[in-house]
């Protein structure tokens, strides 16, 4: 752009429509109980999880992910021709390359989308989001499908009774476009500290330890977490954050309608909640029945929370993810 050169504006962007998918297959705390030391009432006092949908063999990231687009073209009324780009949020790719975004295009036959993967733990929605939102208002898309989606059932080392009773798997997507409204993302927040990245890792299966047998035996290819100091972190900075987007947006707590926060632990949540004096009515909780979905749980809390009534046209809803990386954001909606 020459100097003097006119700009062109920067558009507002608007989630149109939500969708969402899990498998149909349900694995409770008491068949865990049947696989490790643990009880259901271990399980549902220290994460508030019940139950956990889980893929079989023959699905992976794509399967799901097509499933939650596929519901939410259709309630855009949009149809994948329309769209300019796809972006796919995950840490369980269907495989290194090419990218599950790519897989999903073929899938839904959206031959004029370009398409790509974003790695954020579970804050990659939000992401995925902020990627989908800058390509609209930058005027390089028009039509953008987000997409969150994990298997993480399949990196679960399911010998390991502290990690094994958190993860499900599932998707959620997103159609964006620019607003032509007040309907219409009001902020959006994002943050990183790679420093506390091994609080939350997949040592095995890159290039800095490629899998061999001695990784396997090791069970280096399952997922690794400390989670004394992830619950730490993740109550101050989901506050840290939720209170900065609020503030960009010109927003106090008490005008939220709703508040959906990554759905990791009961505990975390209700923590972050209390901090930011939000009562019970006002924030959503799904993970009894899902687990922990990583990059898919935010999606699929606000697709869940749409159906149940609890988000109508113009509320202010507050998203706020933290995962590996570690990562975070916040995310405020006019909806």
């Amino acid at each position: 752009m020459t100097t003097g050169e006119k700009r062109p504006p920067v558009r507002e962007v608007r989630i149109v429509s939500i969708g969402s998918y899990v498998p149909p297959k349900v694995l409770t705390n008491a068949d865990i109980e049947k696989m490790v030391d643990t009880s259901d009432e271990w399980i549902v006092t220290r994460t508030g999880i019940s139950e956990r949908h889980v893929a079989d063999e023959t699905i992976a990231a794509s399967d799901l992910g097509v499933a939650a687009a596929r519901l939410a073209l259709e309630r855009a009324g949009v149809s994948p021709g329309e769209l300019d780009a796809i972006v796919v949020a995950t840490v369980t790719p269907d495989m290194d390359f090419p990218s599950t975004a790519c897989i999903v295009q073929a899938a839904l036959g959206a031959t004029r989308a370009f398409c790509f993967d974003v790695s954020a733990g579970c804050s990659g929605f939000l992401y995925a989001t902020q990627v989908g939102r800058s390509l609209i208002a930058s005027g390089i898309a028009e039509t953008v499908l987000v997409i969150g989606v994990e298997v993480l059932t399949k990196i679960t080392d399911w010998t390991d009774r502290n990690t094994c009773v958190l993860f499900g798997d599932g998707a959620g997507a997103a159609i964006l476009r620019p607003a032509d409204g007040e309907h219409r993302i009001l902020a959006l927040r994002l943050g990183a500290d790679g420093t506390h990245g091994s609080l939350i890792e997949l040592p095995a299966g890159g290039s800095r330890e490629p899998i061999t047998h001695e990784a396997i035996d090791q069970r280096r290819h399952f997922i690794r977490m400390k989670g004394n100091e992830v619950f730490r972190l993740g109550v101050r900075t989901m506050e840290e954050v939720a209170r900065a987007t609020m503030e960009e947006a010109g927003v106090t707590s008490d005008q939220l309608a709703l508040f959906i926060s990554h759905q990791a632990n009961m505990r975390i949540i209700e923590a972050t909640a209390k901090r930011l004096g939000l009562p019970d009515e006002k924030v959503f909780c799904n993970l009894r029945k899902y687990g922990n979905t990583s990059a898919a749980s935010v999606p699929l809390a606000l697709d869940e929370a749409l159906a149940e009534g609890r988000v109508k046209e113009g509320d202010l809803v507050l998203l706020v993810v933290f995962g590996a990386g570690l990562t975070w954001g916040g995310c405020l909606l006019r909806w």
